[in-house]
């Protein structure tokens, strides 16, 4: 149930983002944007943590969603395949057939959302190995994007009030 007015032709999430709160709103949807427009980590890394954000905050548009990018100066031997459904399955699973890096960004991900206070020297400890400062920085930023905006539109309703084209 949509939990704000949203006038009768109009998409509630577009509304909520476009039309209320504009001086937060607009800002917040610029950072968003930023997220998948600039980040540089590997695809199916930022999805790892991307999707294991989804089935937490339990955003129907984020667990439609699929995304598809280039990565500038990235090399396609070092993005691994596209993600595709056995992978999001994995990610979700077993694990079986991810990398460690982007088992890591899952693990960084649930943690960041649901025992943000316990990151052990362990975990700390591959995180560095396997990251680089900036994209431990960078991997924190999109987590916090997605847990911040996945929770405002699953508990203002507009989750799953909207379709998204090419879901």
């Amino acid at each position: 149930m949509v939990q704000i007015a949203v006038p009768s032709d109009h998409d509630p999430l577009v509304h909520l983002w476009t039309q209320l709160a504009q001086p937060l709103a607009g800002p917040a949807a610029s950072f968003s944007d930023a997220v998948y427009r600039r980040s540089t980590l590997p695809l199916r890394e930022f999805e790892a943590a991307r999707i294991t954000i989804a089935v937490i905050n339990d955003c129907t548009v984020c667990l439609a969603w699929r995304t598809a990018r280039d990565v500038p100066d990235r090399e396609a031997s070092q993005a691994g395949p596209p993600p595709d459904q056995a992978f999001y399955d994995d990610v979700l699973g077993d694990r079986t057939t991810l990398t460690e890096r982007e088992w890591l960004a899952a693990e960084f991900a649930r943690r960041f959302a649901t025992d943000h206070l316990n990151f052990d020297d362990e975990l700390w400890d591959r995180l560095h190995a396997a990251y680089s400062d900036d994209e431990i920085v960078e991997l924190g930023l999109c987590v916090g994007s997605w847990i911040a905006f996945g929770r405002l539109n699953k508990i203002l309703g507009v989750d799953a009030a909207c379709a998204l084209p090419g879901v």
